[in-house]
């Protein structure tokens, strides 16, 4: 007899956050998406994308579409909240390719839709690092064969952003971004990192040694200060390729990024 699919939750899986969101917030994490996970959004066979916890303001999705809509015209995105006062404000909002539901971690589709990709950005900020793990992996389990969750944090403008890509197998990289005019020391991405990774950037641990390195290779890379941050960000993330596993290249690079794999910064055991 072939294994029943459990019914989904009848209450969302979740707890409420602060819910803050500004417009162009997350500019940084979609233009990385819609390169990124550009190919497998075109080969998808049902390009739904679920912007997971958007807030008080539905920004955020209405922005995601929009870049989305760069790779693939018929992309849709649903926002999910847990909270069903933002839903109904939100709801105005909706267009075609464009819908808001109540939710949470189960993420609710219709028809048991699997998403190509879900974003959650500076939603698990507000939970336990304990509990990151089970979130992932429920994340996970909702995600299409080919699809892709990325959950992270950044600041209320979006200048500094650290998030971690994984697939249906779990954790694949760590990207961190930035708008290279505001740095001052790379280690300032540190308050940004993700749950998963924030507590632990601390000595012996390997986000703290990476953080350090890139500190240290930003120093020595002072002199290209004068051709501008971004040549200097360009050198920086040369030098770091001799020791950690950097996964990009300078096209990234020009933009303020270097992604690394995941296993690299991992807390140990």
């Amino acid at each position: 007899m072939a294994a029943r699919t459990p019914p989904p939750p009848s209450r969302p899986v979740g707890a409420v956050t602060r819910g803050t969101t500004n417009p162009n917030r997350l500019r940084r994490m979609d233009r990385w998406i819609a390169d990124a996970h550009g190919p497998a959004l075109r080969r998808s066979a049902d390009p739904v994308a679920v912007d997971l916890g958007y807030g008080a303001a539905p920004w955020t999705a209405v922005e995601l579409l929009a870049r989305l809509r760069t790779v693939r015209a018929d992309a849709e995105v649903v926002g999910v909240e847990i909270e069903p006062a933002r839903v109904a404000a939100a709801r105005p909002y909706a267009r075609d390719g464009l819908s808001f539901r109540h939710g949470g971690f189960e993420v609710p589709l219709d028809g048991g839709r699997r998403p190509a990709l879900i974003r959650a950005a500076n939603v698990l900020r507000q939970y336990d690092e304990a509990e990151v793990a089970a979130v992932w992996a429920r994340l996970c389990a909702r995600l299409a064969p080919d699809g892709l969750l990325v959950e992270g944090t950044c600041d209320e403008i979006g200048r500094r952003h650290v998030w971690v890509a994984l697939g249906p197998e779990g954790p694949r990289t760590v990207t961190f971004a930035t708008r290279l005019g505001s740095l001052v020391t790379p280690s300032d991405l540190a308050e940004r990192l993700p749950k998963a990774l924030i507590h632990r950037n601390v000595p012996g641990e390997p986000v703290h040694a990476f953080l350090r390195d890139f500190d240290r290779a930003w120093a020595a890379a002072a002199p290209y200060a004068s051709l501008g941050a971004r040549q200097r960000w360009i050198r920086t993330v040369t030098s770091l390729r001799a020791d950690w596993p950097v996964t990009d290249g300078p096209r990234r690079w020009r933009q303020g990024e270097v992604t690394l794999r995941w296993e690299a910064l991992a807390p140990p055991g």
